[in-house]
């Protein structure tokens, strides 16, 4: 160690070690690599995966390219396609879904006019569905069309004024609301399965679908709805009265309508017709609108105390 003397006295002179020297060694077994004499070394990495799509293409185009990958993905589309079809088709065997459509074409003022018939048929005089070039119009512009959108709706606001009357009186509960739902829509599929049934057994050539038995069937729950609304606000003599009022109206459409459908030209006409048949017919017609007011008391008689 030197010592040189200045002014403010001694100053120590450090050691430094210069780089590249001797004490480093030559034989490369220092701990980094001097890199302060080299340039900027070239980013080789980055430069070749930035350059990689545009010299080698999209990896999924040489994918798509391919002769054998587009012939499997026009194999797939057509194999889709042909199971669409069979699933269509085997689902409008079951469920037609394009004749319900028919059934669902209302408008407010449809309603509203239904729903009075339905409360109040007597004065109606046209009972007939009104065709054109030999298919129905839609129910939207003949109030004597079936639809399925007020039985639908029906049943939905039957629930849930059921479940208002099960509130009001300590008894709600989601599986006691769930039962009631499913018996009032187990106890319309028996209803239809039994008419169907006594047609095929009465043998009664008719236009009547099934999906018309069930929008017939389905319009007693008008009739429930105003009878359980009005036991919960006035008591159980209005619910009596006016369920009384709505059962003799639903017979009397249920007569009306079906008449054209179940019974020969002459007897819907209103003349007198003798024949076993017509009498099978007649009774099998007054069965069906008979059994409305015991399903309509049957489902909402528990409900209103």
């Amino acid at each position: 160690m030197d010592y040189t003397a200045t002014n403010s006295g001694f100053r120590q002179q450090p050691n430094v070690r210069q780089r590249n020297s001797s004490i480093d060694g030559s034989d490369g077994s220092q701990l980094f690599e001097d890199t302060s004499g080299a340039g900027p070394a070239p980013q080789t990495g980055y430069s070749k995966q930035q350059a990689g799509p545009q010299a080698a293409g999209f990896p999924g185009q040489s994918i798509l390219s391919d002769p054998m990958s587009n012939l499997a993905m026009a194999y797939g589309s057509s194999l889709a396609s042909q199971g669409r079809e069979m699933v269509d088709k085997n689902l409008d065997r079951f469920i037609p879904i394009s004749k319900l459509k028919y059934y669902f074409a209302v408008d407010t003022v449809y309603v509203g006019k239904k729903l009075g018939l339905l409360v109040f048929p007597y004065m109606h005089e046209n009972w007939e569905v009104s065709y054109q070039q030999d298919t129905p119009v839609a129910p939207r512009f003949d109030v004597n069309a079936p639809d399925l959108y007020i039985p639908a709706m029906g049943f939905i606001t039957y629930v849930l004024v059921a479940g208002l009357a099960l509130g009001t009186q300590n008894r709600f509960s989601p599986e006691l609301l769930g039962v009631q739902a499913s018996s009032a829509l187990v106890w319309l599929i028996m209803e239809v399965l039994a008419v169907l049934l006594s047609l095929y057994l009465v043998t009664v050539n008719t236009d009547l679908t099934t999906i018309d038995l069930l929008a017939f069937s389905g319009y007693k729950y008008v009739g429930m709805i105003i009878g359980v609304v009005a036991g919960l606000l006035f008591g159980r003599p209005a619910y009596y009265l006016s369920l009384l009022w709505c059962c003799a109206a639903i017979f009397v459409f249920m007569i009306r309508t079906l008449r054209l459908k179940l019974l020969s030209e002459a007897a819907a006409e209103g003349r007198l017709v003798r024949g076993a048949r017509n009498q099978l017919r007649m009774y099998l017609t007054m069965s069906i609108a008979a059994a409305q007011p015991i399903f309509m008391y049957w489902l909402t008689y528990h409900l209103v105390r």
